[in-house]
């Protein structure tokens, strides 16, 4: 819902927007400033310039020490500046490692992180009066901004300094500014302000799209007959560039009739691809997986592709030991590889296969991933055996880190694998075809671009395609390297899949629907909103629910992933994107998938449930998440007295405050509020779930206490609870829709003059200022709000919509904000597309009836979604095809022609390309 909302938009916002990373310092501008140390090895403040790298600094003041200074060559986020500039974190039991708690630094009390647990218990998000802060200035800017991102998602530009102060301030960052300025943090360090002329160290290029139609068109000219590709020459079938083929044509077109010649023609090559020694005998594991793969994502049954168990052929034939044990097996490098995988490529595509499948994975097949990381976090393309020479590249990393993410298990070694891609981007955008060259190569920065943007990096992502962008042909197509002039399959199938934002982990060839004006609003299961406006005044519902609901978004189709792409879910985030999906009806089985996954008690990838993240019946119960939980329920028709086995209702009465609490506890900030609501957004959720259930009575106190927060003068809210003194829209439009659900008339004054104050709000383009600046969050609620009187405001309301659409991006998602950093954004997303309805949360409903959701994947199996079920899509593949690595990671010098054309028949294309350009780079020989 709102800009940052981890558990409620606001905490989200300002404070849980920038704290998902939030860090923050306050202390007088003569404070000495020192050079921090700490779990990581800063770089030396004096080699972060105007042009190289950025500054960041954390204030200690409150604690007795000084500004401590850091510096990161190479930033990536700000996430990774505040450690890679020497300073260790902790987050809250409730929200993760991304809401930072606590900062410690060696330069202060041997690195003992504050504030201490005496003080703050770090198990919820801290109060808004005491927290860590986040703060930036770009070059040149010589004062601090609240960051609009949190530090997870921010990235930083060469010059750029950050700020960390702890103590308080409300969403708009109008109280709690660092006590020194910008210049005093570059002073000493070599970071003198002014303009830049760009990085030295990372890519700042503006993104730039894939013309994915083009190459699309270009792929479909590849086909004979529009069937399958051909080699050269020979008019040999080459079952490898036709699957290449089918997962572009996936990707840009969904299902049709192209794609499903293009499946048929491969099922029935099966044979003759995947079984090369005969039917009875052990797969070809690559050419296995890469059809079983295909089979899932155009919505087949991989357990019955051209006859075959793809699926359970591989999970058979298993090595159970290499040359090195006293049993060794025939073809096998070492115990854990896939018969015939021979490189890492298949390897992974198997490991992914099986995954995507619900399989359980053999035992020893993702370890032996693990062991192909090489020690600067590369992956080298052949199996090697332990203690191999080991020499990885781009290509392999990005395929392996993304298969290795989505298995779940092996954060240490993806975290490896995600710093050495983030190394090894060129300033240009590009990546590499292997470690040590100076230009870039299509397909490598292709599967990097994938591979960052799943693990978090989309400004890096965003580079790669950028660059992608300029390297595609007239034609459509892409050649290998950097400044080719003839298109290839190898290299345009994976740019594809990079244009399109997806890889084979998250690929599915969706049906076409039919065409429905993008506005429309729905006509059965929901309130209408008051008014009826031209198509095309707004943004692309249709579109924006098919951003929110693409399996490389809404994991497994059931939750979305809290910052940082760990296992943990953002519950709260889950629920806005389930109310933008019941406001629009645009992807009813979606919906049910998500209620389904919540109410029957499904658990992310820590095997955290809805009721940890609301903490109902506990020490620690979230009122505002508990009122959020249950309005949900009443949105889809369930029963909120009996959702996930709770009584919401009834723990919503428990969480109403009798008084206010005395510290330590802060429990109830005042009499009538609910336990641990941090924010008005939160509160008025906690109200809409109890007048909904008819419980006017026990909500009287609720209600009392939010109508006392509006601020007379004016008729705005404030943000945060306790109030911080601020106005701000988002607030006030979840106010005003509260007291306006309310019976009665006592409320109508003080919701007309919550409507005029918004309305008063309006910037000239049609946006309202948010936390991040001209914000998408704000305008979509403004909108809800603003419709409550949608005749008298009808005006406001438009230029809104106009707003939101001007900001919704190619790929349906939108900015967070007009401003800044560009991109789309799952929470900004889910806030435009449901508040562009215009629809009231206090009003939505959404029937489910008649709909089929995913089956709940059990604790003990494999949370994998098969392609074929309906709603929220399954997950599946579809970045890699070749194999990868270098051939000097065995030590095998660079080949001749001859033997590269031997290579390319068995290995895959990337080995030779990787041969051909460490042959031309060194002369013909490692």
């Amino acid at each position: 819902m709102g800009t940052a909302q981890q558990q409620h938009r606001h905490m989200g916002k300002k404070r849980l927007l920038s704290l998902i990373s939030a860090a923050a310092v306050t202390f007088a501008a003569s404070v000495a400033f020192v050079t921090g140390a700490g779990p990581a090895v800063a770089d030396p403040v004096e080699e972060c310039t105007a042009t190289k790298g950025a500054i960041v600094a954390v204030d200690f003041g409150p604690f007795g020490g000084d500004v401590v200074r850091g510096c990161d060559t190479t930033p990536t986020t700000g996430y990774d500046l505040l450690h890679e500039g020497g300073f260790s974190t902790e987050g809250t039991q409730h929200d993760g490692d991304g809401f930072i708690c606590r900062i410690g630094t060696d330069s202060l009390d041997s690195g003992t992180p504050y504030p201490t647990p005496a003080t703050e218990d770090c198990v919820l998000t801290p109060q808004a009066t005491a927290y860590w802060s986040y703060w930036i200035a770009s070059p040149g800017q010589k004062t601090w901004s609240y960051s609009p991102l949190g530090a997870m998602s921010r990235l930083p530009k060469a010059g750029d300094v950050d700020a960390w102060v702890f103590g308080g301030t409300d969403v708009g960052g109008s109280t709690g500014k660092p006590a020194f300025t910008p210049d005093e943090v570059r002073a000493g360090g070599g970071a003198t302000p002014g303009p830049t002329d760009g990085p030295t160290g990372g890519p700042t290029v503006p993104a730039g799209e894939i013309d994915v139609p083009a190459a699309a068109r270009w792929v479909s000219g590849q086909l004979r007959d529009g069937t399958h590709v051909v080699d050269e020459g020979s008019g040999t079938p080459n079952d490898f560039l036709t699957t290449e083929a089918a997962y572009a044509l996936a990707a840009a077109n969904g299902r049709g009739p192209a794609l499903d010649k293009v499946t048929a023609h491969l099922s029935g090559r099966t044979d003759a691809y995947a079984y090369p020694a005969g039917t009875d005998e052990a797969p070809d594991a690559t050419a296995a997986a890469r059809l079983a793969l295909l089979a899932q994502i155009t919505g087949g049954d991989a357990r019955a592709f051209g006859g075959h168990d793809l699926l359970g052929d591989l999970a058979e034939n298993v090595c159970p030991a290499g040359p090195d044990s006293g049993s060794p097996t025939p073809g096998c490098t070492a115990k854990g590889d896939f018969h015939g995988a021979t490189y890492a490529e298949g390897q992974a595509l198997a490991v992914l296969a099986l995954v995507r499948g619900g399989v359980e994975r053999p035992a020893g097949t993702e370890e032996r991933l693990t062991r192909l990381v090489c020690e600067d976090g590369s992956v080298t393309g052949i199996l090697i055996s332990p203690g191999e020479y080991c020499d990885g590249d781009p290509a392999t990393t990005g395929l392996v880190a993304l298969v290795l993410d989505e298995a779940g298990g092996h954060e240490a070694a993806v975290a490896r694998m995600r710093t050495y891609l983030r190394k090894a981007q060129l300033t240009s955008g590009a990546f590499p075809a292997y470690n040590g060259a100076t230009t870039g190569s299509v397909a490598p920065t292709a599967y990097a671009a994938q591979a960052l943007r799943a693990l978090g990096d989309g400004g890096a992502a965003d580079a790669a395609v950028s660059w992608l962008s300029r390297q595609q042909l007239d034609g459509g197509g892409f050649g290998i390297d950097e400044g080719a002039t003839d298109g290839g399959l190898y290299a345009t199938g994976p740019a594809v899949l990079a244009g399109t934002d997806t890889s084979l982990v998250t690929l599915v060839a969706k049906a076409p629907e039919p065409t429905v004006p993008p506005t429309t609003p729905p006509t059965t299961g929901t309130s209408t909103p008051p008014t009826t406006r031209p198509p095309g005044v707004g943004p692309d519902l249709k579109k924006g629910v098919a951003f929110l609901t693409r399996p490389a978004n809404l994991h497994l189709g059931r939750y979305y992933k809290a910052q940082g792409k760990t296992g943990r879910a953002d519950f709260g985030m889950t629920i806005d994107g389930a109310f933008a999906l019941a406001a629009t009806g645009h992807d009813d089985n979606a919906l049910r998938t998500i209620v389904d996954f919540l109410e029957q008690g499904g658990e992310d990838g820590e095997g955290r449930t809805l009721d940890d993240w609301t903490g109902a019946g506990g020490t620690y119960a979230l009122g505002g998440s508990t009122g959020k939980a249950a309005l949900l329920a009443q949105v889809v028709e369930r029963d909120p007295r009996d959702f996930g086995g709770r009584d919401l209702i009834a723990d919503l009465a428990d969480a109403v405050c009798e008084k206010p609490s005395t510290a330590p506890d802060r429990s109830c900030a005042a009499k009538g509020a609910y336990t641990y609501a941090p924010s008005v957004f939160a509160h008025a959720l906690g109200i809409m779930a109890q007048v909904r259930a008819g419980e006017e009575k026990a909500a009287e106190a609720p209600i009392a206490y939010l109508a006392s927060l509006q601020h007379g003068s004016s008729g705005a809210w404030p943000s945060l609870i306790p109030a911080t003194g601020d106005s701000e829209v988002d607030s006030t439009a979840m106010a005003a829709m509260t007291l306006d659900l309310v019976p009665g008339d006592a409320h109508a004054a003080a919701v007309d003059k919550a409507l005029a104050w918004i309305a008063s709000q309006q910037l000239p383009g049609g946006g309202f200022p948010g936390a991040s600046g001209n914000s998408v969050n704000s305008a979509g609620l403004a909108v809800q709000g603003l419709s409550l009187d949608a005749k008298k405001y009808d005006k406001q309301i438009t230029k809104a919509l106009k707003f939101l659409a001007s900001q919704q991006n190619k790929d349906g998602g939108f900015n967070v904000a007009e401003e800044g950093q560009r991109g789309s954004d799952i929470r900004a997303s889910a806030q435009a597309v449901g508040g562009a309805t215009g629809i009231s949360f206090g009003v939505l409903t959404r029937s489910l009836e008649g709909t089929t959701p995913n089956p709940v994947p059990s604790s003990s199996a494999p949370a994998i979604v098969t392609p074929g079920d309906s709603g929220g899509g399954g997950i599946v593949n579809a970045d890699n095809p070749g194999d990868g690595g270098g051939l000097a990671s065995t030590g095998v010098q660079a080949l001749g022609l001859a033997a590269a054309a031997a290579v390319l028949v068995l290995a895959g294309w990337r080995t030779v390309v990787v041969a051909r350009d460490r042959r031309t780079a060194e002369g013909g020989s490692r």
